[in-house]
């Protein structure tokens, strides 16, 4: 059979020069053969296409009773051929196995294509620069970071203009409406100008639920943040993902050239957040914003001015420090110096921490609870109280937050096993020590006896950590010779 490389290379030999027989003979082909293919179609442009069956259809039989109604039925196109194929098995035992499957999906494709139920179609978009923005939040616990050792759940917050496709990130912990206000600030103004228009899903920190409706509107205070901007929102509709296709887009992109850099930097171990964040914002700035240089340089003259100022990115909260020496913020619980109990105190709620001010001063300053956490309880506030009344501790309603690292759980554990009830009162005592000295020395001496495995007490904590006293030589200074003194100065005058 004449293949189309070889009536090519027929081709180019004669146009070389040489004769019919020699460029047939250099082309593998007969004198023929070479008068045949010298012009016209290549031998592959020859072929009709072929419109029969080259052997028996299996399912012919069967198809219309049985396939067909199932797909007429299946409108979302829902049903595969392994499930068909099954139902088959049942229905005419015998006569179908596993080596019909791949064409029984032919058959079922072609059904579904000349005969099968219309399907969704969507029309790509042309986005003039400096109008669109999509917003939203990635998960991003499948890239496997660490900080120091430690597993580090986390999100992005990824900002992305639609005409240039230039990407923003920004570390976030929860869908918050500060994580939200604080990303988008941080585009803005990483980017020198505001679009038009910010696309998003119906984030519950930027929409509140319709009651009668059960639709979503755009909730005050992310409406009073965009008008001061001058920007205007777009959402798409519920269950529509594909509505904001270009961030998700960006989410998958942004996503494997993370993951593609983790390899090639060869460990997923940073030292801090903040290092960490950096990293990723290097990569993406390198890996795929510098691809849209000339797009962004045209888009950044068609953005909106920046306002003066930016706005606040916190949540102003206040509320009395109640007599369990916790304040109640968010639906939240945070313990507060117990000196406070009794007072006002003004909340700000960042995306990630917590600020606690009394009478215009910074008191405290704590992580910001999120998931299903509903407390963070610092020993520290409460143990004065606590170690006086050391019977509390069995049934306190926060236990779990007195136990600051796995160490103490450990010491607890043991305690109890050996001590009984009495381990409530020797725990709550070396909680004491750990506020009165240093956690981590209290920690290391726990380490040192659990390993060896004796038993202990607090008395044997504190030998560890306050030795007994040393006696001191007492040391006698007689009283000094004043004479000496007088005989020194007459001795310097002469």
């Amino acid at each position: 059979m004449i293949t189309d490389q070889q009536v090519k290379l027929l081709r180019q030999k004669m146009k070389q020069g040489l004769t019919q027989q020699a460029a047939a003979a250099a082309a593998g082909m007969s004198e023929r053969s070479a008068r045949k293919y010298q012009r016209g179609p290549l031998p592959s442009q020859r072929k009709e296409p072929r419109s029969w069956r080259t052997r028996q259809d299996p399912f012919e039989e069967v198809f219309e009773e049985h396939i067909e109604p199932l797909l007429v039925a299946d409108e979302e196109r829902q049903l595969r051929a392994p499930t068909v194929l099954k139902l088959l098995h049942e229905r005419c035992p015998g006569r179908f196995d596993s080596s019909h499957l791949r064409t029984l999906q032919r058959r079922i494709r072609t059904w579904r294509a000349q005969q099968g139920p219309d399907r969704e179609v969507y029309f790509p978009q042309q986005h003039p620069p400096g109008r669109e923005a999509a917003i939203d939040f990635t998960h991003c616990n499948d890239l496997n970071v660490t900080i120091q050792g430690e597993r580090f759940d986390h999100m992005f917050f990824a900002f992305r203009l639609a005409f240039s496709a230039w990407i923003w990130l920004q570390l976030a912990f929860s869908e918050t409406f500060e994580a939200l206000i604080s990303g988008v600030q941080g585009a803005l103004w990483g980017l020198g100008g505001a679009p038009e228009v910010v696309h998003h899903d119906n984030l519950s920190a930027a929409t509140h639920e319709l009651r009668h409706t059960k639709g979503r509107k755009l909730n005050a205070r992310f409406k009073d943040f965009l008008d001061h901007y001058g920007m205007r929102s777009v959402r798409i509709n519920p269950g529509k993902s594909n509505e904001n296709g270009g961030v998700e887009k960006g989410h998958d992109l942004v996503k494997s050239c993370l993951r593609q850099e983790l390899v090639i930097r060869g460990s997923a171990d940073f030292e801090s957040r903040e290092a960490y964040e950096t990293w990723a914002r290097e990569v993406i700035e390198l890996r795929l914003n510098s691809q849209a240089t000339d797009r962004l340089a045209e888009e950044r003259k068609a953005l909106r001015s920046l306002p003066a100022v930016r706005l606040p990115e916190y949540t102003k909260h206040e509320a009395k420090v109640r007599k369990w020496s916790t304040i109640h913020i968010a639906r939240r619980n945070y313990s507060l110096p117990s000196r406070l109990i009794g007072h006002r105190i003004k909340a700000r709620q960042y995306a990630d921490h917590i600020e606690f001010y009394f009478e215009g001063q910074l008191v405290e300053s704590v992580p910001r609870l999120r998931g299903e956490q509903t407390a963070r309880i610092d020993y520290r506030h409460i143990i004065w109280s606590l170690v006086r009344k050391p019977g509390a501790f069995a049934r306190y309603k926060w236990r779990e937050e007195l136990f600051p690292t796995l160490t103490f759980r450990l010491t607890y554990d043991a305690l109890h096993k050996w001590r009984g009830e009495r381990a409530d009162i020797e725990y709550v005592r070396i909680l004491h020590l750990a506020a009165s000295t240093m956690q981590s020395q209290v920690e290391t001496a726990l380490e040192m006896l659990l390993e060896e495995g004796e038993r202990f007490d607090y008395a044997a904590v504190k030998a560890l950590i306050q030795p007994d006293d040393v006696d001191v030589p007492r040391v006698s200074i007689p009283a000094p010779d004043l004479a000496q003194y007088d005989r020194l100065l007459q001795g310097g005058a002469r």
